[in-house]
């Protein structure tokens, strides 16, 4: 504000003309350098440019490679495919088999591991779900056996109102 109300007798502002305009706001060069990049910005830019062109050319050569080989192999590929269609179909059901077994392999460590610590005392992640039901598949087969003798009494004393003699 002091540069602007500057009287006689006061210098002038020492900066240049360009770094400033006659209103006292940054002159366009002066925002356009403070806009700029540094040079590791500069670098970093420069490396995704190239690299991006490099990948890009790559693309291209990796897409024209695969549409000529089509095109040359394409009638090979289609006059041989009473063989390549039951290979492929036998290679995928013995991937399939093999795959499966392993994850049935797993499977089945995993369980006996479990089953292991289980016994052992160590209570494995679950164990307590499987103490909670098993203590009230204990309770509902008390109250069954309770159920049923007391239903055979009944059936005992029915048995006998039914022939007095028996």
């Amino acid at each position: 504000m002091a540069e602007r109300q500057a009287g006689p007798g006061v210098a002038p502002s020492t900066r240049p003309q360009w770094v400033t305009s006659p209103t006292g706001r940054p002159s366009l060069v002066r925002r356009l350098q403070e806009q700029a990049p540094n040079s590791t910005q500069l670098i970093g830019f420069l490396t995704f440019v190239v690299s991006g062109a490099i990948l890009l050319l790559l693309t291209g050569l990796t897409l024209t490679g695969a549409v000529m080989a089509l095109i040359f192999l394409g009638p090979i590929i289609i006059l041989s495919s009473p063989i390549w269609v039951p290979a492929f179909f036998v290679m995928f059901v013995a991937a399939v088999v093999v795959l499966s077994a392993c994850g049935l392999g797993v499977a089945v460590l995993a369980g006996t591991s479990w089953l292991y610590r289980y016994f052992m005392g160590r209570h494995p992640m679950g164990s307590d779900r499987v103490d909670y039901a098993r203590s009230r598949i204990a309770d509902t087969a008390t109250h069954v056996k309770d159920y049923a003798r007391e239903y055979s009494g009944y059936l005992k004393s029915r048995v006998k109102d039914a022939a007095p003699g028996a």
